[in-house]
């Protein structure tokens, strides 16, 4: 069964959307289809190409059995909104073309975000006359307007036109939550057409046995607590939090916190420019690492922080990143409200916060630097109940039983 699957990230970028792709066609490789992946050439976040890579206008290679069509794109950093609308725009047009170019398969899966790579699912299954699923994983406009990327209320109202219209001429819709779900049924998607495929863990990446990587000059002081964020320094990450946490820790002459800030993104330069300005040494900036070292980042940390900022649209959100510190056995400071917390709760692997409440974080990591027992006691629940529940092992072959066999 040849199934084509459009994602504007992909390995070896390591964001969300480019693991949970690249993680699931693997497995569906293994499982015997036959898929080919339409990506952009690796240049996430700063809009510049990763080593090996050129900007070809179509490309080809194999990672783990996967063919990979990589094609030309307008290269933009992860920031501002007229070179990243060229730059998804882009994507939209060179992807239809060398989906044009490819075996003609059986179903199209197109992902979000970004919006536009819906859209060239869109266009190339009527140009292919094949089925189209369209898989959701940030609901636009709306993201958008919640960290005021766009605020002039005309290209909104257009792109939630083109929303509407998306959604209608999918064949099937593949959501990652129960709260994006209900989203979409209040917007007149028939339940029918919606399966939910949440987002999980792979335990075979993120190992207990990993050793830890030094994220600080003393890295080997026990006495100091390590609170460590990992994933998109981005507007919707809402992480002033930390920063007002560190100037707090600061005025008190506790130095025995430290947060460690793993990842990039459109507001890392602004954030670290507040560090520098209050002069706070107890916030540490990794930059962009690569994604095979992240389980030892984790590993690292004492407790994982996700966070996201205080808009109830956030309240449909599963963060990718939850389900990876609790398959390390990592105690979480979760805040997000809504599915996330209800979540947090059910696997007994963490702490809830009110998000952007910078005195609720400080007194979640007093609790646990205080206890190694409650720690370890989290860290274990939580494993289990990735183990057991969110598998990506799992929803992988639940992908294909329930929606790619529809279209064999």
């Amino acid at each position: 069964m040849k199934v084509l699957f459009l994602s504007h990230y992909f390995a070896p970028e390591g964001n969300a959307p480019a693991t949970r792709t690249f993680e699931h066609a693997k497995r569906w490789i293994e499982a015997g289809l036959d898929v080919t992946v339409i990506t952009s050439n690796p240049n996430v976040p700063h809009g510049r190409l990763y080593a090996g890579y050129r900007n070809r206008l179509c490309q080809t290679e194999y990672l783990d059995g996967i063919r990979v069509v990589r094609v030309w794109t307008y290269l933009a950093a992860n920031a501002g909104n007229l070179r990243r609308s060229l730059n998804y725009l882009s994507f939209l047009f060179s992807a239809v073309i060398a989906g044009l170019t490819v075996s003609k398969p059986k179903v199209i899966v197109a992902t979000s975000p970004q919006f536009f790579c819906g859209w060239a699912g869109v266009i190339l299954s009527r140009l292919l006359n094949v089925k189209l699923v369209i898989e959701i994983r940030d609901i636009w406009p709306d993201s958008i307007a919640a960290v005021g990327a766009i605020k002039n209320p005309l290209p909104l109202r257009v792109l939630t036109m083109l929303e509407k219209t998306m959604y209608e001429a999918a064949d099937h819709i593949v959501t990652v939550g129960d709260g994006y779900r209900e989203v979409l049924v209040e917007r007149h998607v028939p339940l029918p057409k919606i399966t939910v495929i949440p987002n999980g863990a792979d335990l075979d990446r993120f190992r207990l046995d990993v050793s830890p990587i030094q994220v600080d000059e003393d890295a080997t002081d026990s006495s100091t607590f390590r609170c460590l964020y990992v994933g998109t320094v981005g507007m919707a990450s809402g992480l002033d939090l930390i920063i007002r946490a560190a100037k707090i820790l600061k005025i008190r002459g506790d130095e025995s916190i430290r947060f460690i800030i793993v990842g990039d993104g459109a507001d890392r330069s602004r954030l670290q420019r507040l560090c520098c300005e209050s002069g706070l040494t107890n916030v540490i900036f990794t930059g962009l690492v690569k994604k095979s070292l992240i389980p030892a980042y984790v590993k690292a940390a004492h407790a994982c922080l996700v966070h996201l900022r205080n808009d109830p649209l956030f309240k449909t959100v599963l963060p990718s990143k939850l389900f990876e510190a609790l398959a390390m056995e990592k105690p979480v400071i979760l805040g997000v409200k809504g599915s996330a917390s209800a979540l947090l709760i059910e696997s007994g692997g963490g702490i809830s916060i009110e998000p952007e409440n910078e005195q609720e974080l400080l007194t979640a990591i007093d609790t646990l630097k205080g206890s190694d027992r409650r720690c370890k006691a989290l860290g274990n629940a939580g494993r289990r109940y990735v183990s057991e529940y969110f598998n990506r092992d799992h929803f992988a072959r639940l992908y294909v039983t329930r929606v790619l066999e529809k279209y064999r």
